[in-house]
């Protein structure tokens, strides 16, 4: 008589990736995985194994919730109990750690915290997360800065050079609930932009659809066309210098260096731009002082999900960016 399965003591989260090979694992699905995917459910938890493989173990059998087969697009539900069989994972290529000026000053950007988020003034520079050639970003330096917290995933992305507000769910619940509200326009996020030239006050948006491009090189570009998705982004005047203009931009989609083309589009680029920024006027502005791209993720706005109280956070330009708009001022 075969002697029936029994769940291990030690949880999965605590344990490496050459006990979870060799062990049956049952996890008991909590609240915070509520409505996720199996297959999503797995690749979190099985770091290493490539998703065909997960698929195929689902696909065969060999991972079963209460006990029955399921599909790799079955929601789970608190209380469901996933049967994960032995599985050889690959040791994870170790990161680099975040040296201690990164972690301070990560630590020091931090604007809002508690239980279910956190939001951060991310530095220009700063990838949100690896890949791509970058082992560090912004996301693997906050878990080397908590290693206690069993959950921290990135809730939207700023590319790499824009800096400003970033939001970093802490619970699941709290992700699923942001991603709800910025599929529905729930989340207002404003941008503080130095532009090429004199915006005229009277074009309040553009309205243009964008579509990815990549380069030969590898290289990701964005253009308008009207093959792409639909994309707007509303413009206010703050303050006009000799040359440029500060504008505030409100993204109302949120596409990939929407902010970035819809302003190249309108014949006003970025300031700082190396991807859509004429490359003299750059060079002109580095002899100026300004070294990186002019766009800050100045605030965010929406409703806390228990109290519906209304939280709004403000991230401060950096000093390199207030310190040129003071030049331009004198």
């Amino acid at each position: 008589m075969t002697k029936p399965e029994t769940p291990d003591e030690k949880p999965v989260e605590s344990q490496s990736p050459k006990e979870i090979a060799r062990k049956v694992q049952f996890i008991e699905v909590t609240e915070d995985s509520e409505a996720q995917r199996i297959d999503n459910f797995l690749c979190a938890r099985l770091k290493g194994v490539p998703r065909t493989r997960i698929y195929r173990i689902i696909r065969k059998g060999e991972v079963r919730v209460n006990k029955g087969r399921i599909k790799a697009d079955y929601k789970l539900k608190p209380g469901d109990v996933v049967r994960v069989p032995p599985i050889r994972i690959a040791e994870p290529n170790e990161l680099p750690q975040a040296g201690k000026g990164l972690k301070q000053a990560i630590e020091e950007a931090v604007l809002y915290e508690d239980d279910s988020l956190l939001v951060i003034n991310k530095p220009s520079g700063l990838a949100v997360h690896g890949g791509s050639g970058i082992k560090l970003g912004l996301i693997e330096t906050l878990r080397q800065l908590r290693p206690e917290a069993k959950f921290l995933e990135l809730v939207h992305r700023l590319d790499r050079d824009t800096s400003g507000c970033v939001m970093v769910a802490k619970k699941r619940s709290m992700l699923r609930y942001l991603h709800d509200l910025l599929r529905t326009n729930g989340v207002t996020k404003h941008y503080q932009a130095l532009v090429m030239g004199n915006w005229p006050t009277r074009k309040t948006k553009v309205d243009a659809p964008l579509q990815k491009n990549t380069l030969q090189s590898g290289e990701r570009m964005v253009v308008a066309s009207a093959e792409g998705k639909p994309s707007l982004t509303r413009y206010e005047v703050r303050q006009r210098f000799a040359g440029y203009t500060l504008v505030q931009a409100y993204p109302v989609s949120g596409r990939t260096h929407q902010i970035r083309v819809h302003c190249q589009f309108a014949g006003h680029s970025i300031a700082g731009d190396e991807k859509y920024t004429d490359e003299d006027d750059n060079k002109r502005l580095k002899t100026m002082g300004l070294r990186r791209l002019f766009l800050h993720a100045e605030s965010l706005e929406f409703p806390l999900p228990e109290t519906g109280k209304v939280l709004r956070i403000e991230a401060p330009l950096d000093g390199a960016l207030q310190s040129f708009l003071t030049k331009l001022d004198q």
